[in-house]
């Protein structure tokens, strides 16, 4: 994976988001050559600028279940596919200069799903799992609970200024992640009007899908960038890529048509070919939803029979659209299935798609400055993913634990193990007879890492998650902070005092 360094206007703003000039094929050989190295971080970091307080744009990136131990894994995954030293190598987001721990229980749980935590991260208040953009006094799946408990995102509030703003993420868009930057509902499932009880429509509610088609936020979105068709379709549209897909609603509403005829001059995408058609000079919003459900593993996406656009690509062409604004942007990018293949115990697939998630990171610092736009980075959730044993020096991340090249570490029973391992999941298996993977292929992309507790599906984790940050306001997320105080940084970057 390459390393980027962003455009740099001034002098001053080089120094924002350093470009590490170690490649990890330099790494430290000797005892001089560390010492060299630390004393080359330290001049780095006491050059280092407050940076500017005031944000004209804010990119945030959120990889799902990204927890500190999948960063580790793969900026050694990426290292190594680059054919580095994955342990030193260094990723578009270690080069952020400002970090922090970040404490992601939610108002009812020790450990969070997507929806109260990105509730955190874009609303700035903490709340139920289950719930997005309500206040922890509502309650789950109570349509009538969560009247009057409506809190306004960082999207909305953007779009109140006359800032553009923009959602991009790998899962389908009404998935609770992106959901969070313009719908609210006690239930993060009511993802269209098939999903929901007649009793919640009754009361008023509506499916989050009609929310960014028809939402006082979502219906201002410029650019919407995602998967989850199927959840804008009526069940008598077939899909138009997979063959025996149809749509889901049962209200029999084109969502996608009533996107279009409120947009005459908008662009909609359904395949990369016509992606690539989008002219940020001639349309004025981009709507594009690339699979009825989710979008393809980064792994998998180019055996994808109508094409998709990667996730740096769509990264790109959101930043061009929006850059178009006389006042600015906001936009979040998630990526997504990260999580998913933690889920499935899958953790090639995680790492790529964490490869990936970093390499949009790169693609938006080159592409703006850090003199007026804010970049942060973090995870909504971390994984029970785990590094361990004692693998030699650059042991294949994905590899079985090995002492020294070719002398695979056994256990007490006898057999290896992998550096990678799940504390639950499907990779334990229902019979509990654990194979041997020194005799098997881990690399592979299908191969589910053993699990301690069977379960058939991998939970997520509680541990703190970090949070990296350039650009205006960055210094500010620092130390170790609750999870919904990320919200007012950025608040305070974009808007200053007068929005409190």
């Amino acid at each position: 994976m390459r390393l980027y360094r962003p455009a740099c206007l001034i002098a001053a703003v080089c120094l924002a988001v350093p470009a590490y000039a170690q490649t990890a094929a330099d790494a430290a050989a000797d005892t001089a050559a560390y010492r060299a190295q630390g004393e080359a971080a330290l001049e780095r970091l006491k050059r280092e600028p407050v940076p500017p307080s005031r944000a004209r744009n804010v990119i945030i990136f959120i990889g799902d279940g990204m927890g500190v131990s999948t960063i580790t894994a793969a900026r050694i995954f990426a290292g190594q596919a680059a054919g580095k030293d994955g342990e030193s190598f260094e990723t578009a987001m270690d080069a952020l200069p400002y970090a922090a721990l970040v404490k992601t229980y939610s108002h009812d749980a020790q450990v969070s799903d997507s929806a109260p935590t990105a509730t955190a991260i874009m609303a700035g208040i903490k709340t139920r799992n289950g719930m997005i953009g309500v206040g922890p006094e509502a309650q789950v799946g109570n349509c009538a609970s969560g009247k009057g408990q409506l809190v306004p995102s960082l999207i909305g509030l953007a779009q109140d200024r006359g800032l553009a703003t923009g959602v991009v993420t790998t899962t389908g868009i009404t998935h609770a992640t992106p959901a969070s930057a313009y719908a609210q509902t006690v239930q993060r499932d009511w993802e269209s009007d098939a999903d929901m009880p007649q009793a919640a429509k009754d009361q008023g509610c509506t499916d989050i899908a009609r929310q960014l088609i028809e939402g006082s936020t979502g219906a201002r979105l410029n650019v919407v960038l995602g998967g989850g068709r199927t959840h804008f379709l009526p069940k008598s549209v077939r899909d138009p890529e997979h063959a025996g897909k149809s749509g889901a609603r049962g209200d029999g509403r084109d969502l996608i048509a009533a996107w279009q005829r409120a947009n005459p001059n908008g662009h909609y995408a359904w395949n990369r070919a016509q992606f690539l058609t989008f002219d940020p000079a001639r349309h004025t919003r981009l709507l594009g939803l690339f699979e009825p459900n989710h979008m393809q593993f980064e792994a998998d996406r180019a055996k994808d029979p109508a094409g998709e656009p990667s996730l740096v690509e769509m990264t790109e062409t959101a930043i061009r659209a929006l850059s178009r604004s006389d006042k600015g942007y906001v936009l979040l990018i998630e990526g997504g299935r990260i999580d998913h293949a933690h889920h499935a115990g899958n953790a090639f697939r995680a790492l790529t798609d964490a490869k990936a998630f970093d390499e949009a990171v790169a693609a938006a610092l080159r592409l703006t400055s850090a003199n007026d736009t804010l970049i942060v980075t973090t995870a909504d959730h971390s994984h029970t993913l785990t590094i361990s044993g004692y693998p030699v020096r650059g042991n294949p991340i994905l590899g079985a634990v090995a002492e020294a090249p070719g002398k695979p570490q056994l256990a007490m029973d006898g057999k290896g193990y992998t550096t990678l391992g799940y504390a639950n999941g499907p990779g334990a298996g229902h019979d509990h007879a654990r194979h041997d993977p020194v005799a098997v292929d881990t690399a592979a992309p299908d191969y589910r890492q053993q699990a301690t507790v069977p379960l058939s599906s991998e939970t997520h984790a509680g541990e703190d998650v970090a949070v990296r940050a350039s650009g205006p306001g960055a210094h500010l997320l620092r130390g170790t902070i609750e999870q919904h105080t990320i919200f007012y940084v950025i608040r305070e970057a974009l808007f200053g005092a007068a929005q409190k």
